[in-house]
């Protein structure tokens, strides 16, 4: 998201912030964070690694058939993002998975930092 208060943008701009690369895709947006917004995963010309999502559970199952597809090695869904359905596909395929986790608290958690 552009907006700063949503816990999209302040996760990606924390990430940002320790050296981690995001990419952002909102097909509402152009950019964010001075990085350029793709509409979907398959518009990224890159290899991506985790792909964090910030969806409604409902919106999920899509977002992890494309992660999937692009080759994502780990699908990440935020905190309150629960589909079972989803993580089942994902694991199917090969994926690790995590949900109902903040990478933000996490990578606090584990490398002790604060934002």
């Amino acid at each position: 998201s552009a907006n700063p208060e949503r816990p999209s943008h302040r996760v990606a701009s924390y990430l940002k912030g320790n050296g981690y690369t995001i990419i952002p895709v909102n097909p509402s947006i152009e950019s964010t964070l001075d990085e350029k917004s793709y509409p979907d995963l398959s518009s990224i010309p890159i290899s991506v690694d985790v792909v964090d999502i910030f969806r409604k559970p409902e919106d999920v199952l899509p977002i992890v058939e494309e992660a999937v597809k692009i080759g994502v090695k780990t699908v990440w869904m935020q905190e309150g993002v629960i589909n079972e359905e989803a993580a089942e596909y994902a694991r199917m395929a090969g994926l690790r998975v995590v949900m109902d986790r903040c990478m933000l608290k996490e990578h606090q958690r584990i490398y002790n930092s604060e934002y």
